[in-house]
């Protein structure tokens, strides 16, 4: 039975795709015949009698074949090295037709990391009791197509996502939007997720308050006991403008004498 195996990387690192055969010491590769292949139709690198045969020229100066192991080290990893390989082992008998020893099938995973994603919250319509917004999530520069989630007050949220790349094997950018009604100060974050790998930004998002209070009319009871204390306001002048200047002239009576 063919053994399964799955391998993953980081863009940039160093990484070992194993073979299924091991030559062993007593003899050399110039006994064998090695396919290292891609979605088994692209050749990677092949050997023959112990010389290399082919070689694909997107893996040239990026990879090497261990003599003993037969393991494929690729090394800076791509985006595009990402895929299903295939390596086959033939021996090659001095007298017979060539005798296949393995033929192995793996799944090689890339990762590119995302940026950190980035929250921005415009306002759209606003009033006493809430605040519609519109929050936008980004994230760009990784691999492969990622999930976005969010939640709102710990509460889980579905972004209204979009996801924009050149190819199926191309760094991605995902952007996802919420339509919030805030009637208060809330929490939201976003996750991106890929190969295993997460970053998560948290805002704050605050309940503008721009309320203009309207002024009330007075009531009519409060008019009319304005008016009554203004009425006796008026009165208590009138009556001190009486007696003050007779007041005055008795005490110029009383000076004189």
């Amino acid at each position: 039975a063919l053994e399964k195996k799955v391998i993953k990387s980081k863009v940039g690192e160093k990484v070992g795709l194993p073979c299924c055969y091991e030559i062993p010491s007593s003899e050399s590769l110039h006994n064998y015949r090695v396919y290292w292949q891609k979605n088994t139709t692209e050749v990677v690198l092949a050997y023959a009698e112990g010389k290399m045969i082919s070689k694909h020229e997107r893996y040239e100066n990026r990879t090497d074949m261990d003599s003993r192991n037969l393991t494929l080290w690729i090394s800076p990893v791509e985006i595009p090295d990402n895929g299903p390989y295939q390596c086959v082992v033939q021996h090659l008998p001095s007298s017979q037709n060539p005798v296949v020893l393995c033929d192995e099938r793996i799944t090689f995973f890339v990762t590119a990391d995302f940026s950190k994603p980035n929250i921005t919250a415009e306002v759209s319509t606003n009033s006493c009791e809430s605040t519609e917004m519109v929050v936008t999530c980004s994230s760009h520069g990784g691999f492969p197509k990622p999930k976005i989630s969010g939640a709102l007050n710990n509460k889980s949220v579905v972004w209204n996502a979009s996801w924009v790349s050149e190819s199926s094997l191309s760094p991605y950018n995902v952007t996802g939007k919420l339509l919030l009604n805030v009637t208060k100060d809330v929490s939201i974050t976003c996750s991106i997720e890929y190969n295993d790998f997460a970053k998560s930004t948290s805002l704050l998002l605050r309940k503008t308050n721009h309320c203009v209070v309207p002024t009330v009319p007075p009531s009519y009871n409060v008019i009319t006991a304005s008016s009554i204390i203004i009425i006796i306001f008026l009165l208590a002048i009138t009556l001190l403008a009486r007696y003050l200047p007779r007041h005055g002239k008795c005490s110029s009576f009383f000076k004189k004498q």
